[in-house]
């Protein structure tokens, strides 16, 4: 418990992210995720500023979860204290230790996950379709017509569908995977999803195989 505290405190960005509370609730009151669910930005500040070990680690089971990031909170504090960015140091730090609580958030993701370490990219904007997104109101229909028209006026077709999207360079793909273990991302994935993070390496291992084939080729043909 004691060990998870010291590496959120050792974090290059906590110093910058918490400088102080006035206990005023301002980043509560304005906070969305607080209208919603048993979540207080002010709450995570005041145990991280007197070193509540114990409520911290309380925490992160399941309050720093709800958090959307949304940065309300940095905007708004007096002290300039991020309650949002101390959050983001804390699930990185539940995801490093394998906390439970990482692993059940992130288990529906497997497919983005998958996706983002392959090929860089999840999303493209033929796959946002707004009859699948009620909740963006009647308006957005209109919009999306203009939308269509100024992505068709673009020259280059990449990322407008999920086959160009999802369409990398050979050599990008190997430079990317290399990224990914240098920053431990590979290392991370591996301590919340075992299976995933096997596929995820088979799949690399065949580009870089390729790649190598590649090279071979050109050598040859020089």
């Amino acid at each position: 418990m004691r060990e998870i505290f010291d590496d959120i405190r050792s974090d290059f960005r906590y110093d910058h992210e918490l400088n102080g509370c006035l206990n005023c609730g301002i980043c509560t009151a304005t906070c969305p995720s607080a209208h919603f669910y048993d979540y207080s930005p002010r709450e995570i500040v005041q145990l991280l500023w007197t070193e509540n070990v114990e409520q911290v680690y309380d925490a992160m089971q399941e309050k720093i979860w709800a958090c959307a990031q949304c940065m309300t909170c940095a905007a708004r504090c007096p002290f300039q204290n991020s309650p949002g960015g101390l959050v983001a140091i804390m699930r990185e730090v539940a995801i490093k230790h394998g906390m439970q609580s990482a692993k059940d958030v992130l288990r529906p993701f497997g497919r983005v996950m998958l996706k983002l370490i392959t090929t860089g990219n999840q999303l493209s904007p033929d796959m946002i379709q707004p009859a699948h997104f009620p909740d963006w109101g009647p308006n957005i229909q209109k919009v999306e017509g203009d939308l269509k028209t100024l992505r068709n006026a673009i020259p280059m077709k990449t990322l407008q569908t999920t086959a160009t999207a999802w369409e990398v360079a050979l050599k990008t793909s190997v430079e990317m995977y290399t990224i990914w273990e240098e920053t431990g991302v590979l290392k991370q994935l591996e301590t919340m999803d075992e299976n995933l993070f096997d596929v995820i390496e088979d799949f690399i291992d065949e580009k870089r195989e390729e790649y190598a084939d590649l090279l071979e080729e050109q050598k040859e043909d020089a």
